[in-house]
């Protein structure tokens, strides 16, 4: 199963948002692990860590198909996720690969909701996470619309 264009567009959004909102030149393994960890504390509240383990689990076999090296990324028993830092991706110019790695990941965990939740629970909790961002542009000045 790939990613659905929305998805991935929507994961791309988020990951930007994330990485404007300090305005630092964070890598984007750091920026991954930040939406990452705001996801997994939201979702944790509503699903418990056992229910958002079970779908970072998923999420991260269903991103692997996509970019097998992330067959070094473990999600612990209570939902963190470790190995980010370890993945080895082959050279690319074209690509930055921890980034892409990090849509992949982000954009299954994305679709697994919009499957479970239906789009305006997931949306609705997308907004709660990310207040600022409209979801619709989040490369203005502090990640608000212009």
């Amino acid at each position: 199963m790939t990613t659905l264009p929305e998805m991935r567009d929507l994961a791309h959004r988020l990951l930007a948002c994330e990485a404007n909102a300090d305005n630092t030149s964070e890598s984007a393994e750091s920026t991954t692990l930040r939406v990452y960890e705001k996801l997994r504390q939201g979702l944790g509240t509503f699903a418990g860590s056992v229910g958002f383990q079970s779908l970072a689990f998923r999420a991260l076999t269903l991103a692997r198909i996509e970019v097998p090296s992330l067959n070094a990324v473990q999600v612990s028993a209570d939902g963190h996720l470790q190995g980010m830092s370890e993945i080895a991706f082959p050279i690319d110019v074209e690509k930055d690969w921890t980034l892409e790695g990090g849509v992949v990941l982000i954009s299954h965990i994305l679709g697994l909701l919009l499957i479970f939740l239906g789009e305006v629970l997931t949306m609705n909790f997308l907004r709660d996470m990310w207040p600022d961002a409209l979801l619709e542009d989040c490369n203005s000045e502090n990640g608000r619309k212009a």
